[in-house]
C-alpha cells in the first residue's frame, strides 16, 4: 500500500507547479518517492517469484525522474504530477517489453506491454503477430486478460490507418498489425491505492500480462 501522505504531495504538486514551491516540500517529495519506490521493489520482489526476467531489477532503477523535459513542449511546468516506474527486463531504458505502474491522484494506471518501439523491433513484433496469431489472440482475448484489461490500448494515433507494408489486407490479425504500440491497462482508484491490497492488485494484473510480454519478448530475443 502507499500512503495517503504520497498522494496529498502529488495533489498539491498540480496545483504548485514551479520551482520555488518544490524546494519548499523537497521533505515531502523525497518521502513520497521512497514510499513508492519501497512499493515497487515489493511488487518486483513477488513478481520476480513468477518472471524471471525481473527479479534482479532495483525500484529506484525503474523509476522515473518528476522532471519534465520542457525542451520541445508549450506547458512549461518543471515537473511531472506522477510518479512512474517501468520493469524491463534488461532494465527501464532496454527494447524489451515490461511492466509499468503509474501513480497519479485520479489517473493511475498499472499494465504494461512496449511503447512504440523503433522500427526494426516493430517490425519484429508484428511479424511475431503474424507468424503465431492463434496463440497471441488467445493471449489477449482470453477471460483473464480481458477480465482485468478489456482490450490493448487501441486509442487514435496508437495505430495505422491501413495494414502495413508486407501484410494482407484481409490478415486475420490486421487489428493487432496496425498498432505502432503494445500495451494493456487497468485503472487503480484513489481508494485502492491506500489499502493493503494494492501490491495484490498490482501482482494480478502482471501476473495477467505476462504471457503478452514473454510473447512480444520472444520476437526481440536476438535484439539485445
Amino acid at each position: 500500500m502507499l500512503q495517503s501522505s504520497t498522494l496529498k504531495f502529488l495533489k498539491d504538486l498540480s496545483r504548485n507547479n514551479n520551482k520555488p514551491w518544490f524546494d519548499a516540500h523537497r521533505k515531502q517529495y523525497e518521502d513520497a518517492k521512497k514510499d513508492f519506490e519501497t512499493f515497487i521493489q515489493a511488487v518486483i520482489d513477488k513478481h520476480g517469484l513468477k518472471d524471471e526476467t525481473i527479479r534482479e531489477q532495483e525500484a529506484k532503477k525503474c523509476m522515473f525522474r518528476i522532471n519534465r523535459d520542457v525542451r520541445f513542449s508549450k506547458d512549461k511546468s518543471p515537473y511531472k504530477n506522477n510518479l512512474g516506474a517501468s520493469i524491463n527486463r534488461g532494465g527501464r531504458k532496454s527494447v524489451f517489453a515490461g511492466y509499468y505502474f503509474h501513480l497519479e491522484p485520479g489517473q493511475s494506471f498499472v499494465g504494461g506491454g512496449i511503447w512504440m518501439p523503433m522500427p526494426s523491433e516493430m517490425k519484429k513484433v508484428r511479424q511475431e503477430i503474424d507468424y503465431c496469431y492463434d496463440e497471441f489472440r488467445k493471449i489477449v482475448q482470453s477471460k483473464k486478460f480481458t477480465t482485468i484489461y478489456g482490450d490493448l490500448y487501441k486509442e487514435e494515433g496508437i495505430g495505422l490507418s491501413r495494414v502495413p507494408q508486407g501484410f494482407e489486407k484481409d490478415n486475420p490479425a490486421a487489428e493487432y498489425l496496425k498498432l505502432k504500440s503494445w500495451i494493456a491497462m487497468q485503472s487503480v482508484k484513489d481508494a485502492e491505492l491506500t489499502v493493503k491490497d494494492l501490491v495484490k492488485k498490482t501482482l494480478v494484473a502482471f501476473e495477467t500480462l505476462q504471457p503478452m510480454i514473454q510473447f512480444i519478448n520472444r520476437s526481440l530475443d536476438n535484439a539485445e
